[in-house]
């Protein structure tokens, strides 16, 4: 099966309070560890009268990087609980900035924890957060006997046609994931009696937002 990955396809902000204290989240997609350097650094300017700008991020196919800061808070109880919900939301190349405002009650390591991991979630709940599926474009090339079997066959899946053109004859290009590609194939041949050309296109990522095709 292939896999499917998580994205940042818009980074949001959430916002708790806890015992006075306003934890502000704010969320971004990364390419690079500068990335994460320079999010965490405007959002320091931005809120610069904030105590704490705690982060975390993590970075490639495997989040083979990850980095976290507890920015003066007490070892652990900040940094860790941020990369903690990264970690376990499925993303990758994401960053999490955490902005404090101490509203004069100590919250207590305990208190710290909950409070920075549950800001964390209430940021990537405000994001916009996509599949990054792996797909195979096919280009299917009939005659008007057989548009019809295709369109049902295609629409009981829920693949939708990238491009359509008719002239003499019907050409369809379809966007679909790559793990069903050979099985769909194998239908719109049995299924139109081998009278369907059936050519790949190669590999195109993609996700989707609103039922439209984003390109990655």
């Amino acid at each position: 099966m292939s896999e499917y990955t998580k994205f940042v396809y818009e980074g949001g902000q959430g916002e708790i309070i806890e015992k006075k204290s306003r934890f502000l989240a704010d969320v971004t997609a990364i390419e690079s560890e500068e990335d994460a350097t320079a999010f965490v650094e405007s959002l320091r300017k931005k809120y610069w009268d904030a105590g704490h700008h705690c982060s975390a991020f993590i970075l490639g196919e495997r989040n083979e990087i990850s980095r976290c800061s507890d920015d003066g808070e007490p070892s652990g109880t900040a940094g860790r609980p941020i990369l903690e919900v990264l970690t376990s939301s499925g993303l990758r190349n994401a960053c999490i900035v955490v902005t404090r405002y101490f509203g004069g009650v100590l919250l207590g390591t305990g208190g710290l924890v909950r409070a920075y991991g549950r800001a964390a979630k209430e940021g990537l709940a405000s994001s916009i957060i996509l599949d990054r599926i792996p797909g195979r474009i096919l280009t299917l090339t009939c005659d008007y006997n057989s548009i019809g079997k295709i369109q049902y066959l295609a629409g009981s899946r829920g693949y939708q046609a990238l491009s359509s053109d008719y002239t003499d004859i019907v050409k369809l290009e379809y966007l679909i994931p790559a793990e069903a590609a050979d099985a769909f194939a194998a239908e719109i041949t049995e299924a139109t009696g081998g009278r369907t050309k059936i050519e790949d296109g190669g590999t195109q990522d993609y996700a989707m937002l609103n039922k439209e095709f984003l390109l990655l």
